[in-house]
């Protein structure tokens, strides 16, 4: 009975875009609460919460960052830690061939 209680964690799932902007519109339209949206779909809130504030980043209504620059901003940053590396690996091979000179 350790269990008791305690919810497992739902695994990680993903969604095709046109499926978020349909559950987003449900919501936007008004008829029905986010909530019960959710419910409807077996989505948690927070999930639909986080697709609408994106919905209205996307179209202008709300600061921050849009799909496409989240995006661009992950795919510079993944990058940066490839340049990084082989600027590492490069320092390394010149201390190696700088000792081997001697």
């Amino acid at each position: 009975m350790e269990s008791m209680g305690k919810k497992k964690p739902r695994p990680r799932r993903s969604f095709a875009p046109e499926f978020k902007a349909e559950i987003v519109d449900l919501c936007q339209r008004g008829h029905r609460s986010v909530g019960q949206v959710a419910k409807d779909f077996d989505l948690t809130e927070t999930a639909v919460r986080d697709w609408i504030r994106q919905a209205e980043v996307n179209a202008g209504e709300r600061d921050g960052l849009t799909s496409d620059e989240r995006e661009e901003l992950a795919r510079l940053r993944r990058e940066n830690r490839r340049l990084r590396e082989d600027v590492d690996i490069l320092k390394r091979a010149t201390a190696f061939f700088a000792k081997e000179t001697r």
